[in-house]
């Protein structure tokens, strides 16, 4: 049973069975297939959210959310603020829209991703770490018109998120536990808000990187902290905090957190393609590395390869150098 102080933060199973039928027309349901390594601590399933058609799971929660904007606000345009992804997600729906889209995107994000978001048709302002951040706190960026879409603090958008675990329970009804990548949450909180109601044995983990992992301290504290990050390949996950809203859904929702390190992370990358012949970023390579590690147990684990959008050149660098 969930108990948190403000249920209105966290969605209902009605909220993501809804969100279901609002994004067919976008996103896809994604195979859950089998991790070829017979010497892995346990039976490791892979969601291969990579497969969208922007390359990550971010299409659910941007077409839910703006599924649920008024029209009149539509026409003046959305705007969110990405590393990459939720701007594609944001980007592929406002052109389907026929709507104006801007991104604010930290000067840090990989060129490709940038690239991507820009074919989208979307206009994009690159600031600073702190700007972009900021952003986030004030859902707004000051001159730029159009409805903030929120890149995890939503419930539309985690409601969105959470069709992944509506597929999983269909797909693999006896799941043991679920490892998710934690960047801004609302990928784990969403997933986790279906499985608590449906398969609520299921344990859900909070998928880090040691170079960037806040959610670990924070639950351990009680209250979010402010860690130091490392700029490294994983651009899709970690942060320098926790945004409150997003702890209190997490310290209710999961049962805890892995933490994988860089290493681990670029040996998952390889053995992705190696084994499963499966391209995936940094982030979405992250739960493999934790799986494997053995934090999320044993039995039948499922890991959220959240997206693939990685440069090739860095995916042939990490692969060559792992040779």
């Amino acid at each position: 049973m969930l108990v948190v102080a403000h249920m209105e933060l966290i969605p209902s199973l009605a909220q993501i069975e809804s969100a279901r039928a609002e994004i067919r027309r976008s996103a896809i349901r994604t195979p859950l297939v089998r991790l070829h390594l017979s010497e892995a601590p346990a039976e490791i399933y892979l969601k291969l959210e990579n497969l969208q058609p922007i390359g990550s799971f971010k299409i659910r929660g941007a077409a839910n959310a703006i599924a649920h904007i008024p029209a009149e606000e539509l026409r003046a345009g959305v705007l969110t603020a990405s590393a990459g992804n939720m701007a594609q997600g944001v980007a592929w729906q406002a052109r389907a829209l026929g709507i104006p889209c801007t991104v604010i995107a930290p000067n840090t994000a990989p060129t490709t991703k940038i690239e991507a978001i820009r074919r989208l048709g979307a206009t994009v302002l690159q600031v600073s770490f702190d700007e972009w951040w900021t952003t986030f706190e004030r859902r707004a960026y000051p001159g730029i018109s159009g409805t903030f879409v929120h890149a995890f603090d939503d419930v539309n958008v985690m409601a969105g998120n959470g069709t992944i675990g509506l597929e999983i329970c269909e797909d693999l009804p006896s799941v043991d536990a679920i490892v998710v990548p934690w960047g801004g949450g609302g990928l784990a909180c969403g997933i986790a808000a279906a499985m608590r109601r449906l398969r609520p044995t299921a344990r859900i983990y909070a998928a880090e990187v040691a170079t960037a992992a806040p959610l670990t301290p924070s639950l351990e504290a009680g209250s979010p902290q402010t860690v130091s990050c490392q700029q490294t390949f994983i651009d899709g996950i970690g942060g320098k905090t926790v945004f409150p809203q997003m702890f209190e859904r997490a310290k209710t929702l999961l049962h805890g957190t892995i933490v994988a390190r860089l290493d681990e992370v670029e040996k998952a990358v390889c053995l992705l393609a190696e084994r499963n012949r499966i391209i995936a970023e940094g982030a979405g390579a992250c739960p493999v590395a934790c799986a494997l590690s053995g934090g999320a147990g044993s039995g039948k684990v499922v890991c959220v390869v959240s997206g693939g959008n990685i440069n090739m050149d860095m995916f042939s660098s990490i692969v060559s150098k792992r040779s």
